[in-house]
């Protein structure tokens, strides 16, 4: 069964943010709230969490997963960025935003595309995330919590717990999320490329 976390949307307790972090540098694949929706995150090297991540919302080799990153320098760790694709993230970040970008040797080869060599990043505008990055001290792997064959990605805490319960190793409850996933800008081409079209304004990108 799945362990529930209640956190403070807007000052989450240190101790259970420890205590789901050294949960996740244990293994544990946890469900936690975004300022898009729910994610699925684990760690960067893990690759049971990886596999299960994959189970749970069959996804293919294709799939970008998403390194959610606390800050901007983080992020220039894990994918390389010209001058203009720099001022373009800058711009847009913290915020309900995923670029894909060419991927650096610090990303896992399991996590790339296979022909692309791209990964996705982003910098979250949620307390409750931040906390965990900032504690982690370095990118959470994610992907976002859309089951397969639904529309809409889970936005609750209970109802995630009810249903992934012998699925994931851990639910963080902070009230209210996001309700849409991120506006998905693809970076890796002459010209950006707008993927999907969710919570972030895409008009800036086009």
């Amino acid at each position: 069964m799945a362990k529930y976390f209640d956190v403070h949307p807007d000052n989450p307790q240190p101790r259970t943010i420890a205590t789901v972090v050294d949960s996740i540098r244990s293994g544990a694949l946890v469900a936690y709230p975004t300022d898009s929706c729910y994610a699925l995150g684990c760690q960067l090297g893990n690759r049971e969490g990886i596999g299960r991540i994959r189970s749970i919302r069959h996804l293919d080799d294709r799939h970008h997963f998403t390194l959610v990153c606390r800050d901007f320098a983080q992020l220039a760790q894990f994918v390389r960025v010209d001058n203009d694709v720099f001022r373009a993230v800058k711009a847009a970040t913290p915020g309900s935003y995923t670029f894909i970008l060419p991927a650096t040797k610090e990303v896992p080869r399991q996590l790339m595309h296979p022909k692309k060599k791209t990964v996705g990043v982003r910098i979250p505008d949620h307390t409750v995330t931040q906390a965990l990055v900032s504690e982690l001290g370095e990118p959470l792997l994610s992907s976002t919590l859309l089951l397969p064959d639904e529309e809409e990605p889970l936005t609750q805490g209970w109802e995630i717990k009810e249903r992934l319960d012998h699925e994931v190793d851990a639910v963080i409850d902070s009230g209210d999320c996001g309700t849409a996933p991120t506006t998905v800008i693809d970076f890796s081409g002459p010209e950006p490329e707008i993927v999907r079209r969710g919570a972030g304004d895409p008009s800036r990108f086009e």
